[in-house]
């Protein structure tokens, strides 16, 4: 994928966050990507890693700045394999770059607005919902969905609307106004809403931090259609 096919809303709002290489190697510490998420990365990290178990093959939509896919891949196991797919190609070279030499990855180009033939055990989404328009939110989840087999789940975690008085609800608005133009939308909606597919799963969501961050588990109901094996989403 070139760079003249990144999505429009990537480069005109976060090209400083995920094109810059400038920024790259700052952003990309788990200090501070703890730091953004007020002391909850680790947290946040190991409820999402949970849900799934060693030897499964696992979807991670997109980059994560931190240690986020190096922890996943320690929950899956030498007998595990996650597949990562991210539209930027900066951050595909920089992820292969820091988790070179481990056989169970396959690190890609892809954009996951677009229909996969591709079947997993799990499927990871980790803050990249608030981040894209709600139009590409949506192709984003019922693509995620399409591609969880039998029985497997989907994980979803990102912002929601802190509980009422929560002493850090005002400070996200300034940062969701300045930095992340399309957060507040997310957090006025359910995920599971987003489904086009939805009935077809059994959902749980679990709040965090005040409700300020939400875990939201999608699992296949057993019995129903779902993916067939596939080669996983094409590389770029």
């Amino acid at each position: 994928m070139h760079a003249r096919a990144l999505p429009d809303y990537l480069q005109q709002t976060y090209r400083w966050a995920y094109l810059d290489r400038r920024w790259l190697g700052w952003l990309d510490r788990p200090l501070v990507v703890s730091t953004i998420l007020w002391g909850n990365a680790g947290r946040l990290m190991d409820r999402a890693i949970a849900h799934f178990a060693p030897g499964q093959q696992v979807l991670q939509a997109a980059a994560v700045y931190g240690d986020f896919s190096d922890r996943l891949l320690n929950r899956l196991g030498a007998s595990g394999h996650l597949d990562v797919v991210d539209v930027a190609p900066l951050q595909v070279a920089n992820l292969r770059r820091k988790l070179r030499g481990r056989a169970n990855l396959s690190v890609r180009v892809g954009d996951l607005a677009i229909p996969r033939g591709a079947c997993y055990d799990g499927v990871c989404c980790f803050f990249l919902l608030h981040e894209v328009p709600p139009a590409v939110r949506r192709q984003i989840v019922d693509n995620l969905l399409a591609m969880v087999g039998g029985g497997g789940k989907a994980v979803f975690v990102d912002y929601h609307r802190p509980r009422r008085r929560h002493p850090l609800a005002w400070p996200m608005r300034w940062v969701f106004r300045h930095f992340e133009p399309f957060a507040e939308s997310l957090t006025r909606q359910e995920i599971r809403s987003l489904a086009g597919d939805g009935a077809r799963f059994t959902w749980r969501k679990e709040l965090v931090f005040g409700g300020l961050y939400q875990v939201v588990t999608a699992t296949r109901d057993e019995g129903t259609e779902f993916c067939e094996p596939g080669p996983g989403p094409a590389s770029a």
